[in-house]
């Protein structure tokens, strides 16, 4: 029995795939849990849709994050914290480097896609990486400074 994989399925096959599998696996394991279609001429064609309508997402998230890399890159982002001699009270986190970045700039960021190994807990100058789009690195350079 033919089936066109809408999940990708360990030991089978990836999304799109058409696999040949036994009627029983299909019909009691794989249909019932939304992993594979019937290799049908219209399920066919409702997949190569939804195939180009996914790619036609895809770059268009990558064309919005190339234009945020051209506003971001050339920027320096200055975050002022509470601090003793080089040592921060606390830290700076990805969460408080996109609230910054939203309230000089007025950019907003997901701080979940900000790259930052660990807090930062000492003054100077850092570069960061974000990653709005796994093709689309983008630089951010942000310097914490003294209050005080």
């Amino acid at each position: 029995m033919k089936v066109i994989l809408l999940e990708p399925v360990e030991n089978l096959g990836d999304v799109g795939q058409v696999v040949n599998v036994k009627p029983g696996y299909a019909r009691n394991y794989l249909m019932p849990r939304g992993l594979a279609a019937m290799a049908t001429a219209a399920n066919l064609k409702a997949l190569e849709a939804k195939i180009r309508a996914q790619a036609k997402k895809a770059a268009e998230r990558k064309s919005e994050a190339e234009r945020l890399k051209e506003i971001l890159e050339p920027l320096t982002l200055n975050i002022k914290v509470k601090a003793g001699e080089a040592k921060i009270y606390g830290s700076v986190t990805s969460r408080d480097v996109a609230e910054a970045l939203e309230e000089q700039h007025q950019i907003k960021i997901d701080p979940k896609r900000l790259q930052l190994a660990k807090p930062i807990k000492e003054l100077g100058s850092y570069d960061l990486v974000y990653k709005p789009h796994p093709e689309v690195p983008i630089q951010l350079k942000v310097v914490v400074e003294s209050d005080g």
